[in-house]
Order: C-alpha cells, then sequence, then structure tokens
C-alpha cells in the first residue's frame, strides 16, 4: 500500500488532529515558497547593487508580465494538485497512475508554449505598458532569456503539485534549497565577474530552475508507490485533462486576469515618469511578495487538505480546516506585514542602498500594502475551500469582479482625481476586502449542497464539478 511505502514522506490527511499537520505540510511549502521568492529576489538585490537602478527597475518591471504569461499554465498545477489529491484520497489507484503521467506531459506542453509565447510577446507587452525609454531595452532582455527556462519552471511546478496531493512538501523544500544557493552564487557570478547584467540573472534563474525540475522528476521516477513516474508512459488522457482544466482553467484564468490588473496598475506606475517611482514599487513589491508567499502557502494547503478530505468523502473536516487556515494566514499576515512596515527602510536599502529617493517611494507602497496583506491572505484561503471542494468556476467570477473589476474602475476614477502613489496602491487593499466579503457569502450559499454530495450521507464525490451536479439536482 502507498502508506506503508512512503510514511517519511506522506502525510495522512483524513485521519486524527488537524492542527499540527496543517502545520507540518505548511511549513516546508512556506519556506519552499520563499526560497522559489529568492530567485527573483537575488536578481533584483544583485542588480540594483551592482548593475545600477535602470537595471533594477528592468527586472522589477517585468513582475506583472510574467505573472500575466505564466498564470493560465501555472492554474493547471493547481488542478493537477486537486485531482491527484482527489483520488488519493477516494482510494482510485489507477487514476492517480494516469493523472501523474498526464499531469507530466502537460506541464512540458506549458512550459513549450510559453517559451514560444515569451520570446515573441515580450518587447510588444512592454510598449504597451509604457515601459521608460531607458529600462526597456533591458527588460526585453530579462525577459526573453528568462521564457526560455519556461519548461524547466512548469515541469517543477507540476511535480511538486503531485508530491503535495500526497502530503510531501519536505522534498521540494530540499530541492529549492539546493537550486536557490546554485542561483545566488551564479548571480555573482554572472553579474560582479562577467558583467553580464540583467541577462546574467536571467541566466542563473533558468539553471537554477533546471536544478529543481531535474530533482523533482527524479523523485517521482524513484518513487515506489501511486506516484511513480514512467517516462515512457507519458501520455494525455482526455478525462484526467478535462478534470484537471474544471479546476486549473477557472484558476488560470483568474491568474490572467489579476496579472492584468496588475499590468494597468503598472503601467499606472510608468505613468508617472519617475525611475525613482518604478525602482522602489519593484523593491516593495519584492518585500511584499516575502509576505504574500507565506501567506500563499495556507491557500495551498487548504486546496489539499480540503481536496483529499472531499475524494475521501470526510467533509465534516472541512470547516475545521477551513477554520484553522483562517487562522493561521491571518496570524502571519498580521505579523510579517507588521514586520515589514517596521523595518522597511532597512529592507528596502538591501535592494537599493544609497538610493533614499527610491526608498522613499517604496516605503509609500510597503506601507499601504503590507499593512493590510492579512485581508489578502484571508480571501485566498476562502478560495482554497472552494476549489478543493470543486467550486472554480465562481471564485474566479467573483475575483474579477470583486478585485479586477475593482481595481479597474479605481484607476478610472478615483485615481484619475488624486493622481498620487498612495492613492493608486490604496486599490488593493479595497478589492481584498470586497472579494473576500463575496467568497464568503458564497461558501455559505453552497456550503449545504456541497457536503450533502460529499461522504456525509455515505456517498463519494464522483468527477462532476459540483456546480455542474447541482445544476443537474
Amino acid at each position: 500500500m502507498e502508506t506503508r511505502k512512503q510514511t517519511g514522506y506522506q502525510i495522512d490527511m483524513v485521519h486524527g488532529p488537524l492542527a499540527g499537520k496543517i502545520l507540518l505540510f505548511a511549513l516546508p511549502l512556506m519556506l519552499s515558497n520563499l526560497l522559489q521568492l529568492l530567485f527573483n529576489a537575488a536578481d533584483v538585490v544583485v542588480v540594483g547593487r551592482y548593475a545600477g537602478k535602470e537595471a533594477l527597475a528592468a527586472v522589477g518591471s517585468t513582475a506583472s508580465l510574467v505573472g500575466l504569461l505564466v498564470n493560465l499554465f501555472a492554474g493547471f498545477s493547481v488542478g493537477t494538485n486537486v485531482v491527484v489529491a482527489r483520488d488519493l484520497g477516494a482510494g482510485k489507484e489507477e487514476d492517480v497512475r494516469t493523472s501523474v503521467h498526464t499531469s507530466i506531459t502537460l506541464s512540458l506542453i506549458s512550459g513549450a508554449c510559453l517559451t514560444v509565447l515569451g520570446l515573441t510577446l515580450s518587447r510588444w507587452l512592454l510598449v504597451l505598458t509604457d515601459s521608460a525609454p531607458d529600462v526597456i531595452d533591458l527588460a526585453t532582455i530579462y525577459l526573453r532569456i528568462y521564457f526560455c527556462g519556461m519548461p524547466f519552471n512548469m515541469l517543477y511546478n507540476f511535480g511538486a503539485a503531485i508530491l503535495r496531493a500526497r502530503g510531501d512538501t519536505r522534498r521540494p523544500l530540499y530541492f529549492l534549497s539546493i537550486a536557490g544557493v546554485v542561483n545566488v552564487v551564479l548571480n555573482l557570478l554572472f553579474v560582479i565577474g562577467l558583467h553580464m547584467s540583467v541577462a546574467g540573472v536571467a541566466l542563473a534563474t533558468i539553471i537554477s530552475q533546471a536544478i529543481s525540475a531535474v530533482l523533482v522528476l527524479f523523485s517521482l521516477i524513484r518513487d515506489p508507490g501511486l506516484l511513480h513516474l514512467d517516462l515512457r508512459a507519458l501520455q494525455l488522457d482526455r478525462r484526467v485533462i478535462r478534470r484537471i482544466c474544471q479546476v486549473g482553467l477557472p484558476a488560470g484564468f483568474q491568474g490572467i486576469v489579476f496579472a492584468l490588473s496588475n499590468v494597468v496598475i503598472q503601467s499606472s506606475i510608468n505613468s508617472f515618469g519617475s525611475t525613482a517611482i518604478i525602482a522602489g514599487s519593484a523593491a516593495s513589491n519584492n518585500v511584499e511578495g516575502f509576505v504574500y508567499t507565506s501567506m500563499n502557502a495556507i491557500y495551498q494547503t487548504n486546496l489539499t487538505f480540503t481536496s483529499q478530505n472531499y475524494g475521501a468523502g470526510e467533509c465534516r473536516r472541512v470547516d475545521r480546516i477551513l477554520l484553522l487556515c483562517q487562522a493561521y494566514v491571518l496570524s502571519i499576515g498580521l505579523v510579517l506585514g507588521g514586520l515589514a512596515v517596521l523595518f522597511g527602510h532597512p529592507l528596502i536599502s538591501i535592494y537599493a542602498p544609497g538610493e533614499e529617493e527610491v526608498i522613499a517611494q517604496a516605503i509609500v507602497r510597503l506601507q499601504i500594502i503590507c499593512g493590510t496583506y492579512c485581508i489578502c491572505g484571508f480571501m485566498d484561503t476562502m478560495v482554497g475551500t472552494l476549489r478543493g471542494l470543486g467550486y472554480s468556476m465562481v471564485p474566479m467570477v467573483v475575483s474579477m469582479v470583486g478585485a479586477c473589476g475593482t481595481r479597474l474602475l479605481w484607476i478610472a476614477t478615483i485615481f484619475q482625481m488624486y493622481h498620487t502613489p498612495q492613492v493608486l496602491f490604496a486599490s488593493y487593499p479595497v478589492s481584498w476586502a470586497i472579494t473576500a466579503a463575496f467568497h464568503i457569502a458564497f461558501f455559505l450559499f453552497i456550503r449545504k449542497r456541497a457536503y450533502a454530495k460529499c461522504g456525509i450521507h455515505g456517498m463519494r464525490p464522483d468527477d462532476k464539478p459540483p456546480e455542474k451536479a447541482a445544476a443537474l439536482s
């Protein structure tokens, strides 16, 4: 049995106390997310210190565009996690094996598509977002090299999603630790030693991503249980793709819409015409990322625990999972967000030493966003529960209207009347609060129906998404 073969890495999510197991799952995932974020942070720190503020602005200003192109395919990895976790919980061994091989194949195809998109669209997108003239050439170089590594990026993300579905968050942490050290060393070598500027940090990122991808692939090939990967058996199973898309497409499309709203905000930042504001926003965005990715680990934990318990017909535990995850995410958001605000000046100085104007602009953004980031964590954790139960379409629509629509409306109205960075950045907490309220209302509305279709009455969930099943009932 799977439980006897992988006791060292597996977590039993459907039996016993939850509080400790959630932390046992979330903490390595949190550290993994932080290490992954360090890939970009190391890029920003090195170019900020050794290649100048134009290079810093070039690397930092590409984040929203990367998100725009990557998020759709990253949504498929969310679908992979839900599908594999649900099949494991339901004990569907053959379905698990088929899902693993289809997911890895899908990751390679996704990576190849992203490479083509990145190479062809990078400069056009930078022009479209009013990238500053002294930044656009460097940003184009960085993006084109960065997207050449997308097959490795996708392979790691899908592979790690498969491991997380069984409760294994430790090995991805080990793999990213190794890759993170390589990334930092190569950044220093390429930028300081070889004077490669943004091209050097992009190349270092690709190499480090390749290492983490190979390690996660090797762990699946060596796995003696249900997650064993046979490269000769790679396939695209239509039923698995449909199930992954039922969760992954709405999740990915939601990510795209969020990225589009962030691109509009980045374009609004660029409209100030100040390199200090652009660089300051980029530096602040990197500090914020450490707070966000810590909270995002709780979202991913909630998603996996909810999916497994739903698959096993243990929906009574879903309420407990949601309450515990909300308590954890609010604590993380308040503590880390408060620390980021409190130590804002020394933290930003790491990215732009001696650039007082850049630091001042960064702190403006940091105080508004990190001071209210716990609301974003609460919002995302609600989405984790809804997706784990199979409701992925509604969170997408709610997020489009509540978060992205609010931001775009804010920029078109309030920001036009009060054209300041403070007013622009205030669109974030306002949109988070509105969206979180809608998610809570929808969860309360569908809770009884979703649980009735789970296992409380001796039924196991089938492969139909609850939204469709409800429509047929």
